[in-house]
């Protein structure tokens, strides 16, 4: 894992050009159709085809458009059918402003699929003491309190810990359509959207999952 101060170096050297790229690409080959849809945040493995793939890594991650996601996005408002992303919002330091990104560029109708770190899951097995339940990434721990910190926090990456009731408000409050829908892993109420997401979604506890997903829609009419 590369060191919080390591990515501080790097956003700080390389937003600016980051951000001038985005805004090239707004200007020139941003889609206006709605025919492209978007996965913000595809790293190493998690490559879609066919999608607009976003990602501030261009150096040992693949990506169609390199660009900051702590920015404003770089699309045009109402044009994107469907953005996807997958354990990446809760290392984005301002939600509130990235639902409302999404929602602004979103076109009426479309849909968000976004999932982290299912916090209700971690404290339910937090005070049942399953230790089993917690990895050991990024750091070993023994007690229960130390394997919930290093999941919920994992060593100060993750800047929000992300429940349904959070997620719920941050969505409603960027104007997306009430209720929020909380999925099982590998299911969607989108499939003409998001099939070839599920194959990259690593979810197999179905009791109490690892990872809370959800879909919101933008109304169709604003």
């Amino acid at each position: 894992m590369i060191s919080r101060d390591a990515k501080q170096f790097f956003f700080l050297s390389l937003g600016p050009a980051m951000g001038v790229n985005g805004w090239l690409y707004r200007r020139l080959r941003a889609p206006r159709t709605g025919a492209a849809r978007v996965h913000l945040g595809p790293g190493i493995k998690t490559y879609l085809k066919g999608w607009v793939n976003v990602d501030a890594n261009c150096f040992t991650g693949r990506c169609d458009l390199w660009a900051d996601l702590r920015r404003p996005l770089p699309f045009h408002n109402d044009s994107i059918p469907a953005f996807y992303s997958h354990h990446v919002i809760e290392h984005l330091p301002d939600l509130r402003s990235h639902f409302r990104e999404v929602f602004r560029c979103l076109q009426p109708g479309g849909v968000y699929r976004t999932g982290g770190p299912h916090g209700d899951s971690s404290v339910a097995k937090f005070i049942a003491g399953d230790d089993a339940w917690f990895s050991d990434f990024p750091d070993a721990a023994v007690s229960t309190g130390g394997r919930f910190d290093n999941y919920l926090l994992c060593r100060g990456e993750h800047l929000h810990i992300l429940t349904l009731s959070f997620l719920g408000e941050l969505l409603a409050d960027a104007g997306f359509d009430a209720p929020v829908v909380c999925l099982p892993a590998k299911e969607t109420r989108h499939p003409e959207l998001f099939s070839e997401c599920l194959a990259t979604e690593w979810e197999s506890d179905y009791d109490c999952p690892h990872t809370l997903i959800v879909e919101a829609r933008k109304p169709a009419r604003v």
